[in-house]
């Protein structure tokens, strides 16, 4: 699994930021229950992504949950699958 060869579909996942975590805070967002999470642009992706290169702005400090999401891992292929399948049905993408 190589990143670079992805849309990165997991940058629109919703990610709860723990304690500990060091994200600048004009990338955090609260959500409709008080929790601290990683902000999104208008079009549903993480704030931190760097829009030209699909890479993550702050990636010596992005959260620990974006640190242990697996490359190729099961959560991973599980997302692109649905994420290819929403897509060529021609649905829009829904991932919360």
């Amino acid at each position: 699994m190589d990143c670079r060869r992805c849309d990165a579909v997991c940058c629109r996942l919703p990610v709860l930021l723990l304690p500990g975590d060091r994200v600048p805070s004009r990338y955090i967002a609260i959500d409709e229950h008080g929790l601290e999470t990683m902000a999104k642009d208008e079009d549903g992706w993480c704030a931190a992504i760097d829009p030209l290169h699909l890479r993550c702005s702050i990636y010596e400090d992005r959260p620990a949950i974006c640190r242990e999401f697996a490359m190729g891992g099961g959560a991973c292929i599980d997302i692109r699958a649905r994420y290819r399948d929403q897509r060529q049905r021609g649905l829009p993408l829904t991932l919360d």
